[in-house]
């Protein structure tokens, strides 16, 4: 289980959202072995008063949050992370200095869906990766 949340401008992020949101599913699915079938994106969209960049950023300026179960390895979370710069730098054409990310990981336990808890549910995939 993975869910992701993308804050930006209002203005430019709902210009990207598709683009932005299939350049992060591709990722999800390489790095992570995730099946074609599960995204679950949500993007907040914020009103330029909202939202205080750090210096050097522009408008385009995203922040993404990746809640994830524990488990994966740290070479497939920092694979995760380049191909995310990577795909959005070049499928997005957005700026590596805007886009910044932070993956949060919880126990399996901490998961619910579909009824049960994630360390009782059965995966279709494999979370150690």
């Amino acid at each position: 289980m993975a869910q992701i949340k993308i804050y930006g401008i209002e203005k430019q992020l709902n210009l990207i959202k598709r683009e932005l949101s299939d350049a992060i599913h591709r990722c999800i699915v390489e790095a992570l072995a995730f099946p074609e079938n599960k995204r679950s994106h949500r993007f907040i969209p914020l009103a330029e008063e909202d939202i205080y960049c750090p210096v050097g950023r522009t408008h385009d300026y995203i922040i993404i949050e990746i809640m994830m179960m524990e488990g994966r390895k740290t070479e497939t979370k920092k694979r995760l992370i380049r191909l995310l710069y990577e795909r959005i730098r070049k499928e997005v054409r957005l700026s590596a200095s805007d886009i910044e990310m932070c993956i949060l990981e919880q126990p399996a336990y901490h998961f619910g869906f579909r009824g049960m808890t994630g360390d009782e549910m059965l995966m279709d995939y494999k979370v150690e990766v």
